[in-house]
């Protein structure tokens, strides 16, 4: 579709017209229709009055949330949306266009849609032409997928002569050749690419890399606005860019914060910032962390939590775990509990403690000898006395689960699991025990990560125990007990759950990487039997190439054993 608004451009050196875009990098909240449309007033007054914006350009779904899931296929939610355009044609400043994304219905059809609304009327819509459909992606689920290009021109009335036209493309778009070719050949000088690209540890380098292959085959600049915040498993983390006809960076927006910035255009498509802002991207381990913050802060606020507790043993992964949730939620609103048993080592406790002192958290000590003793009662005539073993265990981690589960009932706040995704994908762990919570954000974080993740939050300040971090790690549910004694090498670990999770490689590829093939058919046995629990464990933010949860979806009965061949 072609378009046109209408604006008097700045004049520039010699007569020259520049045009201003502003990007609004903002965390909305799906479903949530009309906070979303109070972001959007409020913003583009924002963009008009501190930049003088002809253009504002908001993320994808800008009024959904994204992604919104199964809400489409209701028709109330759409209608809703709907009467969302409305409300925004009636309110929004004239003198200033806005492009915002829309799930939207036409002749029985619903598309992912981009419209640029402009002095109370829609001027331009685009519907996304490629819908992804793999890793966390469903949108084939949704959505029909366009095929024309929209291109409109915002330096005039958009007839014969008219000099700088934008051509309008969505997300998935941007990583495939056509959708910005076809909109170079209806005219298009610059390309407006609205996005809810979820974050992965290597997303930020693959997205640039991504958008500099499409400015070398078309020679067109790219203004690429991204959405920041929690959604689910999902954490957004913005990193909105303008690059330039040669392939630069030159505008860059702050990693995992909301934020405005603006560029100016001139009359042949080139562009130089607008307002001095260029944000450098985080290195990988800061990132990490920032995602993690901010993806336990939006899931306690956006789901009404009054704050987060959490299980403090005395190892690594439940101190990490509580440094996230005091940066993320603030001391005042995070409570700790050491539950220690007849196996807790006196360090254990010493640690915690520490741990909780400081980060300024609320700290209880609750023992569960009492309520071990008395499951181990109870089930002694059921099972002849015989509850050692597993049996006891499993009792003792269950009967921590049921005193944080007391205590969030009681609270209103939200539970977090402390489990990482070297456990996780091994079954290292216990249903209805310390699997039991809320809230899991390190289910996507190996155990190797996890170290590195602590001593990066030791380098902001010292919270967590340099004993905590250099301890052989160990669950401490029966005497002497070591993970180790269970598992191979946290390191050996790693590295062949990545090959097998994240790479997909099997049993032969493993193991002409030089591992041991009995350790690997091990490990590969045990990540394939715990598939039951892991489909029972809490959500966790995604970080890497495949999480599991939405991403990597295996069945549960299931018949395939290579790697139990010979």
């Amino acid at each position: 579709m072609i378009g046109s608004i209408a604006r008097r451009p700045l004049e520039g050196g010699e007569g020259e017209k520049r045009f201003r875009i502003a990007l609004a990098q903002l965390n909305l909240t799906v479903g949530d229709i009309d906070g979303n449309v109070a972001k959007v007033i409020d913003w583009t007054l924002r963009a008009r009055e501190r930049f003088q914006a002809d253009l504002i350009v908001f993320p994808e779904l800008t009024l959904s949330g994204y992604p919104p899931e199964d809400l489409v296929k209701r028709a109330d939610f759409m209608a809703a949306c709907d009467a969302a355009v409305l409300r925004l044609l009636r309110e929004l400043p004239h003198g200033i266009g806005v492009v915002i994304g829309l799930p939207e219905r036409k002749d029985g059809a619903r598309y992912n849609s981009a419209i640029v609304l402009r002095d109370g009327a829609v001027v331009a819509r685009y519907h996304k032409h490629r819908l992804p459909n793999y890793g966390v992606f469903d949108e084939l689920r949704y959505f029909t997928p366009g095929d024309a290009p929209c291109v409109f021109a915002p330096l005039g009335g958009g007839g014969e002569g008219e000099v700088l036209t934008l051509g309008l493309t969505i997300c998935e778009d941007i990583w495939h050749p056509e959708p910005i070719a076809q909109s170079r050949d209806a005219g298009a000088r610059l390309i407006l690419n609205l996005n809810a690209s979820p974050y992965q540890h290597d997303k930020p380098s693959l997205r640039e890399q991504t958008l500099r292959a499409r400015v070398a085959e078309t020679g067109l600049p790219i203004v690429y606005v991204n959405l920041i915040g929690g959604q689910d498993e999902l954490v957004f983390d913005g990193g909105s860019m303008v690059m330039d006809a040669s392939g630069k960076v030159i505008h860059r927006l702050p990693m995992f914060e909301e934020a405005l910035g603006c560029i100016e255009v001139d009359e042949d498509g080139a562009i130089r910032p607008g307002d001095g802002i260029h944000a450098e991207l985080l290195d990988e381990t800061a990132a990490i962390y920032r995602a993690l913050v901010l993806a336990i802060r939006d899931y306690a606020h956006k789901n009404g939590f009054k704050g987060a507790l959490l299980g403090l043993s005395g190892g690594i992964d439940s101190a990490l775990t509580l440094a996230l949730a005091v940066d993320a939620l603030g001391a005042d609103q995070v409570e700790a509990v050491m539950m220690p048993s007849r196996y807790t080592a006196d360090i254990s406790q010493l640690d915690a403690a520490a741990e909780a002192h400081a980060l300024g958290v609320a700290y209880h000590v609750v023992p569960i000898e009492p309520s071990f003793t008395a499951f181990q009662q109870m089930l002694a005539p059921v099972l002849h006395g015989r509850t050692e073993g597993t049996t006891d265990e499993n009792l003792q981690a269950r009967s921590r689960g049921v005193v944080l589960m007391g205590i969030s009932n009681a609270t209103g706040k939200l539970l977090l699991t402390t489990g990482n995704k070297s456990e996780m994908a091994v079954g290292y762990a216990t249903l209805y025990g310390d699997m039991a919570g809320g809230f899991a954000p390190l289910k996507d974080v190996p155990k190797m990560l996890v170290f590195r993740l602590a001593r990066y939050r030791n380098t902001l300040s010292p919270v967590i125990p340099e004993r905590v971090i250099t301890r052989p790690p160990s669950a401490e549910l029966r005497p002497d007990q070591k993970d180790e004694d269970s598992l191979p090498p946290y390191p050996v670990l790693d590295a062949i759950l990545e090959a097998y999770i994240e790479r997909m490689e099997g049993l032969e590829d493993i193991v002409a990487r030089g591992f041991d093939a009995p350790t690997v058919r091990r490990v590969i046995r045990m990540v394939d039997l715990a598939e039951y629990k892991r489909r029972q464990a809490p959500p966790g933010v995604k970080i890497t190439p495949r999480a599991f949860g939405r991403e990597r979806r295996f069945p549960i009965t299931n018949g395939f054993r290579r790697e139990l061949l010979p």
